[in-house]
């Protein structure tokens, strides 16, 4: 799901979790990876800035990055996924 806003708004985590991966990650460019347990992973593509660094823990509401237009990206947006045991999900049914 991407999230369209102007470049360097603030990115804020959903839910608690552990930081797994900040790195800059081919066509998502610069990306985080945080584990919510329980097999739900987020990820958050095309960022401008990481304000996390693995190992963090985070909890829901910390801001975590900056948005950006890194990567494979046209424009300022955030590409946010929701993995459930490894497999992509539809994040609005965890979003509502």
């Amino acid at each position: 799901m991407d999230f369209v806003g102007p470049y360097g708004s603030v990115i804020y985590a959903p839910a608690d979790g552990v930081v797994d991966i900040v790195a800059k990650r081919g066509g998502f460019g610069n990306s985080i990876e945080i584990d919510h347990g329980n097999d739900i992973k987020t990820e958050y593509a095309h960022l401008d800035s990481s304000l996390v660094k693995v190992g963090d823990i985070v909890k829901r509401g910390d801001k975590i990055a900056i948005q950006g237009n890194t990567g494979r990206s046209t424009g300022p947006h955030l590409h946010f996924e929701i993995r459930a045991n490894g497999t992509a999900v539809n994040p609005l049914k965890y979003l509502q």
